[in-house]
């Protein structure tokens, strides 16, 4: 199936000033540089701010590669979805029958690990209710972080990160609670590994980035590289008493995996997300279910199937997700409908506490709130 979609540059000289001083009260709250791209009944506006490199003068690619981290849950979850379209795998079905080797519960079913609701412990750490923290592999956050820098080029199977968050408590009884946990969606990729007898990367070409023409989205699964153009990604940690900020822009991602490893354009994640959610990837029940909201306990926000269904300060509903990669993050927003999209590429300097985080919330709401 081939589906052409027209997605002209963004209009010369529309002027949007209100989106443009958006980007850069951005910037001064702590990001190097962001790209922002919008496309609603006024037409397409693209625009950015900052820097594209640390101490740099020229500004970040308007349509550049960023490391899209959990973004890559959606084009995962439709991925699955397709398979069901497919008749491939069944939602309701126990993952165990696709996944014998891993001795999951069996009472988790496919849809469980699409929602985050099948309480298999995250591979990359836990925090639980009462403070308790559960580390899983060496990850940026959450540690001095000088571990994680030294081995940012080791390579992960995606069976080792499995295998550990299996060997850990489950966080809840299948199906009676929600948490976020990477290690469900490399359980999907394994799922669609193991049904088609083709890789990850060989499935999401054929059923989502070549129909779609997405020519910069990529699956790097253990690769360091990131094409270019792109806007460079730090890191600062504390090394002997000693503050250091590296270039973290090459990382091997397998150790996040389908958590959130693809790299993508604020281009293609606007094809994508007004393609999926206008009907032209998933049959009209399938995407209903993906869209239908579970709740997660946090406040406005539920999830569905590899996405999230926010509820705007308008009573609006938004679909959505985003993702943070160690200094690159990327925003996808929509409407149900695919009429109106919003996409973003941040780079920024990341650390073990994840500073940035409160500024990255906070450029999210107003964005949310400027354009929906």
């Amino acid at each position: 199936m081939t589906i052409t979609l027209s997605v002209p540059e963004a209009a010369a000289g529309q002027d949007r000033p209100e989106l443009q001083k958006a980007i850069e009260e951005m910037v001064e709250s702590g990001f190097v540089g962001v790209s922002l791209r919008v496309h609603d009944e006024r037409g397409e506006w693209a625009g950015n701010a900052g820097a594209a490199e640390l101490g740099g003068t020229a500004k970040p690619p308007i349509n550049g590669h960023v490391r899209i981290g959990s973004n890559t849950k959606t084009f995962t979850a439709t991925l699955v979805l397709r398979l069901v379209a497919e008749g491939k795998v069944g939602l309701d079905t126990p993952a165990a029958d696709y996944l014998p080797e891993f001795g999951l519960d069996r009472r988790i079913t496919v849809r469980m690990l699409l929602q985050h609701t099948s309480g298999v412990f995250n591979f990359s750490g836990e925090v639980y209710d009462d403070g308790t923290v559960v580390p899983g592999i060496p990850i940026p956050y959450g540690t001095t972080g000088q571990e994680w820098v030294d081995n940012r080029f080791k390579a992960y199977r995606p069976q080792e990160l499995v295998e550990l968050a299996l060997s850990k408590p489950a966080r809840f009884e299948p199906g009676t609670g929600w948490s976020y946990s990477n290690t469900n969606y490399v359980l999907a990729r394994l799922l669609i590994e193991k049904v088609t007898g083709r890789t990850y990367a060989e499935e999401m070409q054929r059923l989502i980035l070549g129909p779609l023409g997405l020519s910069g989205t990529v699956v790097p699964d253990a690769s360091p590289e990131i094409p270019e153009p792109h806007a460079h990604a730090y890191y600062r940690y504390e090394d002997g008493g000693e503050q250091k900020t590296v270039d973290i822009t090459r990382q091997n991602p397998s150790w996040i995996s389908t958590g959130g490893d693809m790299i993508s354009t604020p281009r293609d994640l606007h094809t994508f997300i007004s393609a999926l959610l206008g009907g032209k990837l998933l049959p009209a029940p399938l995407l209903a279910e993906m869209c239908t909201p579970s709740p997660t306990g946090i406040p406005n926000m539920d999830y569905g199937l590899g996405v999230f269904v926010l509820t705007t300060d308008g009573g609006g509903t938004v679909i959505s997700h985003n993702g943070g990669s160690v200094g690159h993050a990327a925003l996808m927003y929509s409407r149900p409908d695919g009429s109106k999209t919003l996409t973003a590429a941040l780079n920024c300097v990341d650390d073990a506490d994840l500073s940035i985080a409160a500024a990255f919330q906070k450029a999210q709401q107003r964005l949310l709130n400027e354009v929906f």
